[in-house]
């Protein structure tokens, strides 16, 4: 399916516009969007929503990622592609791009997206019978929220080694940091860890420290890779951090329950530091929406936005005003219809 093919199957109506498609008067059901990412952008008064296109779906054949503007969360206008896996990279441009983020930090855009290449191997904890390949978050620069993002080094941002995911950025005391997870399918029990970055964020330079693992959180569901398989995998999807009014650090971050439904889960810092200890509190979402990050609109009121369902091509992003209480985050408002 052509580029054109396949925003034309999620949006209506269209016109094409200088070779990118422009919708007008969307609203959030009318286009696929998993994973998804809200900036704020003061500079323009523009909200971007960033999410991921499949291998084929853009004008040169890779996979890559999009861009929907808005001005006021309601009526939205896109795609715009931002990005495209390079080339000439370590991963394949075939197999895909995740989970992008676009933070602002030291007045460039930084994207944060996790590439693939599965022609290469990578080792496989004790206990696991799915076969890794590479996986990794990258980080893309730019002056623009809207591209081109461009990499700051030819290797996974995240420790190459490892196969992980979801990564995203954290500052504290000035000093940013790399927070991801690590993929269940080579250790199991997958985890969140967090890794010291340079500060032009291009390459880790020091050691991942542990945030806490799947298996902690009561309520997770362990599930079955294979069908023979006993249940005793743990997935950690989508870490994003907040600091509430009275200071407390709090992780969102997502995994499955009971019944095969996803989840947007909620823990907390003790020492209200990234290194934790982690404590997990009730999940803030249930019914099968998750992969959530948190922003502040122009007008002050704070946001949630996640996926649902989590199944992508059906998932779309959902919007909830949240309220503050100090303690953690209470859902104030439920999407419109």
């Amino acid at each position: 399916m052509s580029f054109k093919q396949h925003i034309r199957s999620l949006l209506t109506p269209a016109v094409l516009l200088s070779g990118t498609l422009i919708a007008s008067e969307m609203s959030l059901q009318d286009f696929r969007a998993h994973d998804p990412f809200i900036l704020p952008d003061s500079k323009s008064q523009t909200y971007y929503l960033y999410t991921s296109v499949t291998t084929g779906a853009l004008p040169r054949g890779q996979a890559g990622v999009v861009a929907y503007t808005s001005k006021d969360l309601n009526k939205w206008q896109g795609p715009q592609v931002v990005f495209e896996v390079p080339k000439d990279g370590w991963a394949n441009p075939a197999h895909g791009a995740w989970a992008p983020e676009v933070h602002l930090y030291k007045d460039k855009y930084y994207l944060f997206v996790t590439l693939h290449n599965r022609d290469k191997r990578l080792p496989m904890g004790p206990r696991s019978r799915q076969t890794t390949h590479m996986r990794g978050t990258q980080v893309f620069v730019s002056d623009s929220p809207e591209g081109p993002f461009k990499p700051l080094a030819d290797r996974p941002t995240a420790p190459p080694e490892k196969m992980t995911l979801d990564g995203t950025l954290f500052i504290e005391d000035g000093r940013p940091w790399l927070v991801y997870c690590h993929e269940w399918i080579q250790i199991t029990d997958g985890t969140i860890e967090a890794v010291p970055l340079k500060e032009d964020l291009s390459v880790a330079v020091g050691e991942p420290v542990l945030l806490f693992r799947g298996s902690d959180a009561p309520w997770i569901q362990p599930w079955q890779a294979e069908p023979n398989d006993p249940p005793r995998n743990f997935v950690t999807d989508g870490p994003f951090f907040w600091r509430t009014k009275t200071g407390r650090l709090l992780m969102l971050w997502s995994s499955w329950i009971q019944d095969g439904q996803y989840a947007q889960a909620l823990a907390y810092s003790l020492s209200g530091r990234l290194i934790g200890p982690w404590r997990q509190l009730p999940p803030l979402l249930t019914d099968n929406s998750g992969h959530g990050m948190i922003f502040k609109t122009f007008d002050g009121r704070l946001m949630l936005v996640v996926h649902h369902p989590t199944m992508s091509p059906q998932s779309r992003a959902r919007l909830y005003e949240l309220e503050d209480t100090g303690d953690t985050l209470k859902i104030l408002h439920p999407p419109s219809p």
